[in-house]
């Protein structure tokens, strides 16, 4: 019998134990939605259909439940299946209201699908029945009460005022809920009087329905008089509300005069951009309910005689929302299964799991589950089923499905069989796995050959059922067979263990000593069995080293058999540990050595600076690494904000030895702010400098330098000038420095002073009336600062300031000397008593047609009493005048004399140049050049001429248009023509190269026309002339 249950076990199993013939799972495709269904009387045929789809293999089939109890269509029931949908004719608000769930079910087992409400909306009729008056005084608020007939479905309510179409419009005195469909008015007028009519619309169905009017009558007995607000639409002490819902507020009050209605958040200030006030702030709006909206809201009606208030609380509620899913599973008869299932939700939600559609209850050390989680121990096929988590608070719920597959299998090696063949190192140890596919678990064995391999204390079978071999010899060489058997049958898998020579690293772990910006190389050495590969792998501080990177500086040298490598100019950073590590397919092996990297040294520490006097300061530090070379020396640097970088400071004592941990820094300048820092230097050269120190400023003292350059005169009249050279501020030696400026005329004892508070002053001005002009004075110039006056300069010379001339220069001329340049001459003006200097002329020049406000000026210095004019326009007048000037100003001009440039030279450089070369002399010959109407007539021509290897030409001139020049022609000469005339020189020919004649005669010849620029050439005798044009 025993046999009988696992062989008929086995096989309803077999078919799901390969991984290419698993079956589909069970999962919903279309699940079942809520409905709400518009119930009209007029209607004969009203039906709903509920949608269930579910996929799997094999294909499921469907129940429904309504309520929990199973539906059971019959023939001419109301239900009916099409596939998985539920189909529900003539529909009953009596029998058909309720929750629906759709069953899945195969061989597998079952899943339950969401639960989907079925809700009929309808609206029924008022009732006919006549109301009674509703009487009030004027003044008086007054609630008229609407009564909405039976229904399902929201409603909307309105108020018909008299007759249709008049409603009532809501504001701050009138006010409809939308919860009761009552009307409110705060404070009835006679306005008021008359039928009231309620109106209500089901949004559902859009049916409508008005209730019997309502008459609002007037008492004759008297006015209300004022009263204060009474709250008569209040909104409920908690109110929950779901995430992402619109939730609305009712607050409306009666009194006299209307109260006002205003809304707070307490405790939480103002309300956010998304709150929405509306219908005279008697409604309060918030739309996508989240957390942060919870709270406690207020509603506050006021008006002259008083206030009142009510408060609500939102709370924030969520429907289950699933975080963590179990996924479907297959394992072997006897493991556990451990399911988590998590969901989000407000308040927390409670789990429970479903079993083929039914509730799965605890069983002692069997099925448990904690907090959502699911645990199945001791696997039986019984156990293989659809499982369901269901996550639930009192706002819903929802479900997730994992399907549970347990194996029985025989024994099988088809996708886990023993390797092959397995490399071991001789000496080492060896793991061949095994690692077959059967459920449940039964016994292996090993063979080696053909006979049972017996376990000793270097043959050991695991718990897992691979073999291990400590400490590997030649002999354990060979084929190794790995059996497995069960219930259910029995399979084995072989391979081959092959022994190798152990990979040993020939070379010995070593310490390096290297300077930086050397090169090394570090030796990896190895011997290994010959059939196998070697691979080489280099570890820099336990990091790989990727060659190629870096900066270039590893590289590989050692080739196939050796892993050497190079360090190429090797820096501070590349001290450390090397290991070199070496692999082949059956071992390993690593050997490290150690880099230690000599350099200058790092920077020094902890630089203090203390004892500042107005010249000296006293520094410390503390040395920083030496980089495996001893320190010899420091060096102390000082910068100021008036140094160019970094100077080298002067120190007592003057040279700092290894040892010498601090000094004072001296010849420091007084009050100026100052940086240290220090250097230290070894063998292998100087390090980085430390940080700077914070700044100092020295002490400040006395000045100790006076203003260099003093020097003055000139300013205007009874002015006496004098200038200097400002003192850089780093030699002010202190704050509140200025100047000094004495002044004496030649002859006088006594010493006038001014003093001149601005450190950046370079200029004082003394103005007396009584200051002859042009006046020899004694000056010299001194500094001060807050503690008090420091040294003067030398005593200089200086004039006071002198008057401008008098007098215009007279006997002015002007003559033209070409189309450009204009010679202008005067007669010189004498110095006279009165001490007005002439330093030289002024003279302005400006066209006939301009005014004097547009004139060019022209200086001369010293007793020159002449100048040329240049870059003027050629036939163009010009009004010309001149004027004396000294350090005072300009004198008065003199009268304006007028002349007319020649006119322009010509346009046309001479043409058809022609020439004649032997060895003794050069003849040449071109066209004459005519004039333009408007340039002047040419008088002559110059030419120029050169070897090639000088660099000034010399220069001839002639009124023909020939000339011969006697030169020995043994160089190449370069000649240009240009014409002249009265309005100076005209536009030059193209330079022409006459080569060497070499003994013989050469003839040549070089012109142009506008239209076609060429080179004519003609030859003689065989040689070749070359005008370069």
């Amino acid at each position: 019998m025993g046999l009988l249950w696992k062989l008929l076990l086995l096989q309803s199993f077999i078919g799901c134990l390969t991984e290419s013939s698993t079956p589909g799972r069970l999962v919903f495709v279309k699940q079942p939605g809520s409905i709400v269904f518009p119930m009209h009387s007029t209607e004969s045929s009203q039906e709903v259909t509920f949608s269930c789809e579910a996929q799997g293999d094999p294909p499921p089939s469907y129940r429904w439940k309504l309520n929990d109890t199973f539906v059971v269509p019959r023939l001419g029931s109301r239900y009916s299946f099409s596939g998985g949908n539920l189909r529900i004719s003539h529909l009953s608000k009596e029998e058909d209201v309720g929750v629906y769930q759709c069953l899945a079910s195969n061989s597998f087992g079952t899943i339950l699908s969401r639960e989907a409400s079925l809700h009929i909306a309808y609206l029924e009729n008022f009732k006919t029945q006549k109301r009674s008056p509703v009487r009030v005084r004027e003044g008086q608020g007054v609630v008229l009460l609407c009564g909405p007939p039976p229904h399902m479905g929201d409603l909307t309510f309105s108020w018909i005022f008299n007759a249709y179409p008049s409603f009532v419009k809501q504001d701050t005195r009138r006010f409809v809920s939308q919860k009761t469909g009552n009307l409110y008015i705060a404070k009835v007028e006679p306005s008021d009087v008359g039928n009231y009519t309620c109106v209500v619309t089901n949004m559902v169905t859009k049916s409508s329905g008005q209730g019997p009017p309502t008459p609002l009558v007037l008492r004759s007995d008297g006015i209300m008089g004022e009263y204060e607000p009474k709250i008569e639409v209040q909104f409920p002490e908690v109110t929950p509300v779901a995430k992402g819902q619109t939730v609305k507020l009712e607050c409306f009050a009666l009194g006299n005069p209307a109260p006002s209605i205003s809304w707070r958040r307490v405790a939480e200030g103002s309300f956010s951009m998304k709150v929405d006030m509306n219908r005279a702030s008697s409604v309060l709006e918030i739309p996508y309910f989240q957390q942060e909206d919870a709270g406690v809201y207020e509603c506050v009606a006021e008006n002259a005689r008083g206030k009142n208030a009510v408060k609500g609380k939102l709370t924030y509620y969520a429907p289950p929302h699933l975080t963590e899913k179990p996924q479907d599973l297959q394992r072997p008869i006897d493991e556990t299964v451990v399911w988590e299932c998590k969901a989000n939700g407000k308040p927390k939600p409670s789990y429970r799991w479903l079993k083929n559609g039914e509730p799965l209850e605890p069983m002692e050390n069997k099925v448990q589950v904690v907090n959502g989680a699911l645990t199945i121990s001791t696997l039986t096929p019984s156990d293989a089923a659809m499982y369901q988590c269901v996550a639930e608070n009192r706002h819903g719920r929802v479900f997730t499905n994992a399907e549970l597959r347990v194996i029985a299998v025989a024994p099988d090696f088809s996708a886990s069989a023993v390797r092959l063949q397995t490399l071991a190192r001789q000496g080492g140890d060896v793991l061949i796995e095994c690692r077959p596919r059967m459920s449940p678990r039964g016994m292996i064995s090993w063979r080696r050959g053909k006979e049972a391999l017996r376990e000793s204390h270097r043959v050991a079978v695991l718990d897992n059922g691979s073999l291990r071999i400590s400490n590997v010899t030649k002999l354990d060489a060979g084929l190794y067979t790995c059996v497995a058997r069960n219930q259910y049958g029995m399979a084995s898998s072989a391979g081959t263990l092959v022994v190798k020579e152990p990979t040993i690293i020939t070379t010995k772990a070593a310490q390096l000593d290297v300077t930086v910006g050397e090169s090394i190389v570090l030796p990896c050495q190895v011997s290994h069995d010959p059939s196998l590969d070697v691979k080489f792998t280099w570890f820099f501080n336990e990091l790989m080293i990727q060659f190629g990177s870096h900066g270039g500086y590893f590289e590989k040298v050692g080739g196939q058999s050796a892993g050497d490598i190079m360090i190429r100019n090797i820096q501070l950073r590349h001290a450390g540990k090397y290991t070199c590590a070496v692999q082949t397919k059956v071992d390993s092996s690593s050997i490290a050595i150690d880099v230690v990297v000599r350099g200058s040294p790092g920077p020094p520490t902890d630089l203090q600076v203390d004892k500042v006097t107005e010249t000296t300061s006293s520094i410390s530090w503390r040395s920083g690494p030496d980089n495996h070379s001893p320190i010899l020396s420091y060096i102390i640097q000082s910068r100021t904000s008036f140094s160019l970088g970094w100077q080298a400071a002067n120190t007592v004592p003057k040279l700092l030895g290894s040892g010498q941990l601090s000094a004072v820094v001296t010849e420091l300048n007084p009050w100026v702010e100052y940086e240290f820092r220090v250097l230290a230097t070894n063998a292998i050269g100087t390090g980085e400098p430390s940080k700077p120190s914070k700044k100092i400023r020295t002490k400040d003292t006395l000045p100790r330098v006076a203003p260099t350059r003093v020097s003055g005169g000139g300013g205007s009249r009874s002015e006496l000038v004098i200038t200097w050279e400002p003192v850089p501020e780093e030699l002010q030696c202190g704050p509140g420095f200025g100047y000094v400026v004495a002044f004496r005329p030649h002859g006088e004892r006594d010493w006038m002073q001014a003093a001149v508070t601005s450190p950046d002053a370079s200029k004082y001005s003394f103005r007396d009336d009584s200051i002859p002009p042009f006046t020899p004075y004694h000056v010299k110039v001194g500094v001060y600062n807050n503690k008090g006056e420091g040294p003067f300069g030398p005593v200089t010379t200086i004039y006071s300031a002198e008057e401008e001339p008098s007098e215009a220069p007279p006997r002015v001329r002007a003559k033209s000397l070409s189309a450009s340049e204009v010679e202008v001459s005067w007669k010189a003006l004498p110095w006279n008593t009165t001490k007005r200097r002439i330093m030289g002329y002024e003279l302005r020049y400006w066209g006939q047609s301009e005014t004097q406000e547009m004139a060019s000026v022209v200086r001369t210095t010293g007793d020159r009493t002449y100048a040329v004019l240049r870059e003027l326009d050629g036939s163009h007048t010009y009004l010309i005048d001149v004027r004396a000037y000294n350090s005072a100003g300009v004198g008065p001009p003199s009268a304006a004399v007028n002349i007319t440039t020649k006119k322009p030279p010509p346009s046309q450089p001479p043409t058809k140049v022609m020439w004649n070369a032997s060895n003794s002399k050069i003849i040449l010959q071109w066209d004459h050049v005519k004039a333009l109407e408007n340039e002047s007539e040419v008088m002559g021509y110059r030419v120029m001429y050169k070897q090639n290897r000088q660099a000034q030409p010399s220069v001839v001139e002639t009124n023909r248009t020939s000339l011969e020049l006697s030169l020995p022609v043994d160089e190449d000469y370069v000649v240009q023509i240009k014409p002249v005339s009265e309005g100076g020189e005209g536009r030059s020919s193209r330079q022409i190269t006459i080569p060497r004649a070499a003994g013989a005669q050469v003839v040549g010849a070089a012109w142009r026309t506008p239209a076609f620029p060429t080179l004519l050439l003609t030859l003689a005798l065989a040689h070749t002339a070359r005008t370069l044009l």
